[in-house]
């Protein structure tokens, strides 16, 4: 997620405040307010209501003199907001692994990558015996993915997985065969045949993934 976009869209102080503690150890509220030109109890609400949601914690720093001051610091529960490895730096790799082990070490290492994560997410659905239950657990690990994933139901009561977000857009344009890789491990995780489309309106697209019975 862009905190940029965060900050075009909201007109907040709030991200400012995540961006200055993402660059430091920790700072003070007084810090804060002297550095977004803001007042004392303003950032101090803000903080507060951020702690009380887990987005931020304390820590006391001993000062020569006085009571030790607290600072305030990210927790982990904000990692979401900034860049992981992007597509970009996975098509990187893989163009690398292209040139130096052969054309087909792309899609060999696609095939083991998933493979690696149907065999994590198959725990998950191991003790589950309907289709329903399987297709929503399965919709949840898809979306903790990026994939923004959601069962529906179609037609004559028919269930079909609906991406609303292709975190992987840029690999599936260079690699098509992620398609097949993709479609076969949802197969084997659902234990029933699948049909793979795409529609797209107004320029978004949507992956659609319908299980036939």
């Amino acid at each position: 997620m862009d905190l940029k976009i965060l900050r075009s869209l909201f007109h907040t102080p709030v991200v400012d405040i995540i961006v200055h503690l993402k660059h430091s150890p920790g700072m003070t509220v007084r810090e804060l307010a002297a550095l977004m030109k803001m007042s004392y109890m303003g950032v101090k609400q803000h903080c507060t209501e951020l702690e009380k949601k887990g987005y931020l914690d304390t820590f006391r720093r001993a000062l020569p003199h006085g009571r030790p001051e607290k600072l305030y610091r990210l927790t982990g529960k904000l990692d979401p907001l900034f860049p992981t490895v992007t597509a970009a730096m996975m098509l990187e790799m893989l163009a690398h692994a292209e040139r130096i082990f052969g054309l087909t070490a792309p899609e060999k290492l696609l095939h083991t990558w998933f493979q690696g994560k149907a065999e994590l997410w198959a725990l998950k659905l191991d003790k589950e015996t309907t289709l329903e239950n399987k297709a929503l657990i399965l919709a949840r690990l898809r979306s903790a993915d990026g994939h923004m994933c959601m069962v529906e139901t179609g037609g004559a009561g028919n269930l079909r997985l609906v991406d609303y977000h292709q975190p992987l857009a840029d690999l599936l344009e260079k690699y098509t065969v992620l398609t097949e890789i993709e479609s076969d491990v949802i197969e084997r995780l659902l234990g029933h045949p699948i049909e793979r489309a795409v529609e797209e309106h107004s320029g978004l697209k949507q992956v659609i993934f319908r299980i036939r019975r």
